[in-house]
């Protein structure tokens, strides 16, 4: 796969990924006491990690969109 997550949306998907993941497990909010939005948002933090990581986003692939300049 090609690369298509530019910088910013790399930066975006990781602070937004540490963001979701802070609040499943060390929050305390109530809202992610029950099992549903706990893992739901540990999930898909881990999934905006990864992606920032790799720099390729599936969902960006089926689409054709092009985050980044290369």
């Amino acid at each position: 796969m090609r690369i298509n997550v530019g910088t910013v949306d790399r930066i975006f998907r990781a602070v937004l990924g540490l963001v979701l993941l802070y609040f499943a497990f060390l929050s305390g909010l109530p809202l992610f006491e029950g099992a549903l939005f706990k893992y739901g948002a540990a999930i898909v933090g881990l999934v905006m990690l990864v992606v920032a990581m790799t720099r390729v986003c599936p969902v960006y692939s089926i689409f054709g969109i092009k985050t980044c300049r290369a």
